[in-house]
Protein backbone atom coordinates (compact mmCIF):
# COMPACT_ATOMS: atom_id res chain seq x y z
CA UNK A 1 0.00 0.00 0.00
CA UNK A 2 1.17 3.20 -0.20
CA UNK A 3 1.80 5.40 2.83
CA UNK A 4 -1.53 7.57 2.69
CA UNK A 5 -3.78 5.09 2.41
CA UNK A 6 -2.18 2.91 5.30
CA UNK A 7 -2.81 5.81 7.80
CA UNK A 8 -6.14 6.95 6.91
CA UNK A 9 -7.37 3.46 6.49
CA UNK A 10 -6.18 1.91 9.90
CA UNK A 11 -8.57 1.74 12.81
CA UNK A 12 -8.63 0.26 16.20
CA UNK A 13 -10.21 -2.85 15.16
CA UNK A 14 -12.37 -4.45 18.40
CA UNK A 15 -13.62 -7.98 16.64
CA UNK A 16 -11.62 -10.44 14.91
CA UNK A 17 -11.20 -13.78 13.02
CA UNK A 18 -10.20 -17.04 14.99
CA UNK A 19 -8.10 -16.97 11.44
CA UNK A 20 -4.00 -16.78 12.88
CA UNK A 21 -2.04 -14.84 10.68
CA UNK A 22 1.27 -16.70 9.13
CA UNK A 23 4.48 -16.50 11.31
CA UNK A 24 6.23 -15.02 8.16
CA UNK A 25 3.72 -12.12 8.24
CA UNK A 26 4.73 -11.67 11.86
CA UNK A 27 8.15 -11.54 11.36
CA UNK A 28 7.94 -9.20 8.88
CA UNK A 29 5.86 -6.69 10.82
CA UNK A 30 8.80 -7.25 14.00
CA UNK A 31 10.67 -5.97 11.47
CA UNK A 32 9.54 -3.35 9.77
CA UNK A 33 8.51 -1.79 13.44
CA UNK A 34 12.04 -2.62 14.58
CA UNK A 35 13.36 0.88 11.94
CA UNK A 36 11.19 3.28 14.80
CA UNK A 37 13.57 5.79 15.51
CA UNK A 38 14.66 6.11 19.46
CA UNK A 39 16.72 8.01 21.99
CA UNK A 40 20.33 7.44 21.20
CA UNK A 41 18.80 4.62 19.42
CA UNK A 42 18.62 2.61 22.42
CA UNK A 43 15.13 0.54 21.12
CA UNK A 44 14.60 0.36 24.90
CA UNK A 45 11.32 -2.03 23.30
CA UNK A 46 10.74 -5.82 24.33
CA UNK A 47 8.03 -7.09 22.75
CA UNK A 48 6.54 -10.68 23.47
CA UNK A 49 4.42 -12.32 21.00
CA UNK A 50 1.31 -14.38 22.60
CA UNK A 51 -0.41 -17.19 20.57
CA UNK A 52 -2.09 -20.07 20.15
CA UNK A 53 -2.95 -22.10 23.42
CA UNK A 54 -0.68 -19.83 25.46
CA UNK A 55 -2.89 -17.30 24.27
CA UNK A 56 -6.36 -19.12 25.33
CA UNK A 57 -4.91 -19.46 28.86
CA UNK A 58 -3.19 -15.97 29.31
CA UNK A 59 -6.84 -14.45 27.80
CA UNK A 60 -8.60 -16.89 30.68
CA UNK A 61 -6.31 -15.58 33.28
CA UNK A 62 -6.49 -12.03 31.96
CA UNK A 63 -9.98 -11.46 31.98
CA UNK A 64 -10.69 -13.70 35.24
CA UNK A 65 -8.28 -11.32 37.36
CA UNK A 66 -10.30 -8.28 35.77
CA UNK A 67 -13.34 -9.71 36.19
CA UNK A 68 -13.10 -10.07 39.84
CA UNK A 69 -11.81 -6.49 40.56
CA UNK A 70 -8.15 -6.78 41.12
CA UNK A 71 -7.27 -2.94 42.21
CA UNK A 72 -5.72 -1.05 39.07
CA UNK A 73 -1.70 -0.18 39.38
CA UNK A 74 0.02 0.77 36.10
CA UNK A 75 3.44 1.63 35.75
CA UNK A 76 2.66 5.21 34.34
CA UNK A 77 0.17 7.12 35.55
CA UNK A 78 -3.29 7.24 33.61
CA UNK A 79 -4.12 10.67 32.66
CA UNK A 80 -5.62 12.18 35.64
CA UNK A 81 -8.86 13.63 33.74
CA UNK A 82 -9.93 14.44 30.62
CA UNK A 83 -11.27 18.00 30.82
CA UNK A 84 -12.85 20.91 27.67
CA UNK A 85 -11.82 19.08 24.21
CA UNK A 86 -10.27 16.05 25.17
CA UNK A 87 -13.21 15.38 27.57
CA UNK A 88 -15.23 15.57 24.41
CA UNK A 89 -13.64 13.56 22.33
CA UNK A 90 -13.43 11.26 24.61
CA UNK A 91 -17.17 11.14 25.18
CA UNK A 92 -17.71 10.86 21.41
CA UNK A 93 -15.49 7.84 21.19
CA UNK A 94 -17.50 6.11 23.49
CA UNK A 95 -20.47 6.89 22.45
CA UNK A 96 -19.91 5.90 18.91
CA UNK A 97 -18.78 2.65 20.34
CA UNK A 98 -21.57 1.44 22.91
CA UNK A 99 -24.04 2.76 19.23
CA UNK A 100 -22.27 0.33 17.19
CA UNK A 101 -22.94 -2.07 19.41
CA UNK A 102 -26.80 -1.20 20.44
CA UNK A 103 -25.84 -0.13 24.04
CA UNK A 104 -27.94 2.21 25.72
CA UNK A 105 -26.19 5.18 27.79
CA UNK A 106 -27.87 3.93 31.00
CA UNK A 107 -27.19 0.16 30.53
CA UNK A 108 -24.14 0.41 32.88
CA UNK A 109 -24.04 -3.61 32.89
CA UNK A 110 -23.56 -3.99 29.50
CA UNK A 111 -20.80 -1.14 29.17
CA UNK A 112 -18.51 -2.83 31.95
CA UNK A 113 -19.23 -6.53 29.80
CA UNK A 114 -17.71 -4.73 27.11
CA UNK A 115 -15.34 -2.64 28.51
CA UNK A 116 -13.75 -6.36 30.01
CA UNK A 117 -13.71 -7.46 26.61
CA UNK A 118 -10.32 -5.73 26.60
CA UNK A 119 -9.21 -8.30 28.43
CA UNK A 120 -10.08 -10.86 26.09
CA UNK A 121 -8.04 -8.86 23.52
CA UNK A 122 -11.29 -8.69 21.91
CA UNK A 123 -11.14 -12.10 20.38
CA UNK A 124 -7.97 -11.67 18.42
CA UNK A 125 -5.92 -14.34 17.88
CA UNK A 126 -2.11 -12.87 18.57
CA UNK A 127 -1.22 -10.17 20.99
CA UNK A 128 1.64 -7.97 21.53
CA UNK A 129 3.26 -7.03 24.88
CA UNK A 130 5.35 -4.06 24.92
CA UNK A 131 7.46 -3.36 27.36
CA UNK A 132 10.38 -1.02 28.43
CA UNK A 133 13.41 -0.63 30.66
CA UNK A 134 12.42 1.05 34.22
CA UNK A 135 16.01 3.60 34.31
CA UNK A 136 15.37 5.02 30.62
CA UNK A 137 12.22 6.35 32.41
CA UNK A 138 9.57 8.68 30.51
CA UNK A 139 11.35 8.45 26.97
CA UNK A 140 11.62 4.91 27.20
CA UNK A 141 7.93 4.69 27.27
CA UNK A 142 7.96 7.42 24.67
CA UNK A 143 10.16 5.21 22.16
CA UNK A 144 7.88 2.52 22.97
CA UNK A 145 5.06 4.88 22.01
CA UNK A 146 6.62 5.31 18.28
CA UNK A 147 6.94 2.15 18.30
CA UNK A 148 3.17 0.74 18.62
CA UNK A 149 2.38 3.14 15.74
CA UNK A 150 5.09 1.52 13.74
CA UNK A 151 3.70 -1.75 14.60
CA UNK A 152 -0.08 -0.91 13.57
CA UNK A 153 0.97 0.62 10.52
CA UNK A 154 2.76 -2.26 9.33
CA UNK A 155 0.29 -4.47 10.32
CA UNK A 156 -1.99 -2.39 8.58
CA UNK A 157 0.10 -2.67 5.16
CA UNK A 158 -0.39 -6.59 5.39
CA UNK A 159 -3.98 -6.29 5.88
CA UNK A 160 -3.93 -7.28 9.83
CA UNK A 161 -5.85 -5.26 11.80
CA UNK A 162 -4.79 -4.23 15.61
CA UNK A 163 -5.50 -2.33 18.30
CA UNK A 164 -3.29 -0.38 21.21
CA UNK A 165 -4.53 -1.22 24.47
CA UNK A 166 -3.47 0.93 27.29
CA UNK A 167 -6.16 -0.87 29.45
CA UNK A 168 -3.66 -4.17 29.92
CA UNK A 169 -1.21 -1.31 31.71
CA UNK A 170 -3.50 -1.76 34.63
CA UNK A 171 -2.09 -4.78 35.63
CA UNK A 172 1.58 -4.99 34.90
CA UNK A 173 2.42 -7.46 38.27
CA UNK A 174 -0.07 -9.79 37.05
CA UNK A 175 1.42 -9.30 33.36
CA UNK A 176 5.06 -10.01 35.15
CA UNK A 177 4.09 -12.81 37.60
CA UNK A 178 2.44 -15.00 34.71
CA UNK A 179 5.54 -14.82 32.22
CA UNK A 180 8.23 -14.18 34.73
CA UNK A 181 9.50 -10.74 33.15
CA UNK A 182 11.67 -9.47 35.24
CA UNK A 183 10.88 -6.60 37.86
CA UNK A 184 12.42 -3.62 35.73
CA UNK A 185 10.97 -4.43 32.60
CA UNK A 186 7.91 -1.71 33.05
CA UNK A 187 4.46 -2.44 30.96
CA UNK A 188 3.62 0.23 28.60
CA UNK A 189 0.52 -1.27 26.52
CA UNK A 190 -0.64 -4.37 24.71
CA UNK A 191 -1.47 -4.79 20.83
CA UNK A 192 -4.61 -7.21 20.01
CA UNK A 193 -4.00 -8.31 16.16
CA UNK A 194 -5.45 -10.25 13.70
CA UNK A 195 -7.53 -9.91 10.23
CA UNK A 196 -10.97 -7.76 11.20
CA UNK A 197 -14.32 -9.40 11.25
CA UNK A 198 -15.58 -6.75 8.88
CA UNK A 199 -18.69 -7.20 9.03
CA UNK A 200 -19.53 -6.93 12.78
CA UNK A 201 -21.22 -3.74 14.03
CA UNK A 202 -18.05 -2.78 16.14
CA UNK A 203 -15.25 -2.69 13.32
CA UNK A 204 -18.08 -0.43 11.09
CA UNK A 205 -17.51 2.99 13.56
CA UNK A 206 -14.65 4.91 12.84
CA UNK A 207 -13.58 8.13 14.99
CA UNK A 208 -12.89 11.29 13.59
CA UNK A 209 -9.72 13.70 13.83
CA UNK A 210 -9.47 17.12 13.97
CA UNK A 211 -7.97 19.09 11.06
CA UNK A 212 -4.04 18.98 10.94
CA UNK A 213 -4.25 22.96 11.23
CA UNK A 214 -5.43 22.64 14.50
CA UNK A 215 -2.54 20.85 16.21
CA UNK A 216 -0.10 23.19 14.59
CA UNK A 217 1.02 26.29 15.65
CA UNK A 218 3.16 28.13 13.15
CA UNK A 219 6.01 30.74 13.82
CA UNK A 220 7.49 32.27 11.14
Amino acid sequence: MEFERVVRERYSCRHYQKTPVPRETIDRILELAQQTPSWCNCQPWQVLIVNGQSLERFRLALHSHAADGAPVHPDFPFPVRYEGLYRERRKVCGVQLYQALGIGREDKAAAAQQSLENFRFFGAPHVALITTEQELGVYGAVDCGLYVANFMLAAQNFGVASIAQAALASYPDFIRAYFGLPSHRQFVCGISFGYAESAHPINRYRTARAAGHEAAVWVE
